[in-house]
């Protein structure tokens, strides 16, 4: 294989690795400030385990987030993170008030997920 061809081949990959971006992330992450980006991965290493559909076998433990969780309200948002509910432990001990803030900011910039469609089976609405 020619040095071209080899070219040509990394760039399709960088396409396809690019085009697989994780949850959350846009191909347009220039609209993503800093304090959303720093939210992004602050999610990503700590809520997405419980609030995103695994990869694997397990169940999802917790609701999806998205831009109207709580009714779109910030300071609710902001109280659930830090001091948890029943369910869910609060982070106000391992992340600071900025953190949170930036979780926060990159959750506002999540839309809801689409609802479900139906299997191949016919079960549900067409």
């Amino acid at each position: 294989m020619n040095r071209g061809a080899v070219l040509r081949l990394l760039d399709v990959l960088l396409l396809v690795v690019g085009a697989q971006a994780a949850p959350g992330e846009s191909a347009a992450d220039d609209t993503v400030d800093e304090t959303q980006k720093l939210g992004r991965r602050l999610y990503g290493n700590h809520c997405v385990v419980c609030h995103e559909k695994p990869q694997i076998t397990s169940t999802q433990f917790g609701p999806p987030l998205y831009r109207d969780s709580v009714v779109g309200r910030e300071g609710i948002m902001r109280d659930v993170i830090s001091n948890g509910t029943p369910r869910m432990p609060g982070f106000k001990y391992q992340f600071d008030p900025a953190q949170i803030d930036a979780i926060v900011a990159f959750l506002k910039t999540v839309p809801a997920a689409p609802p479900p469609r139906s299997g191949p089976t016919g079960d549900g609405p067409r």
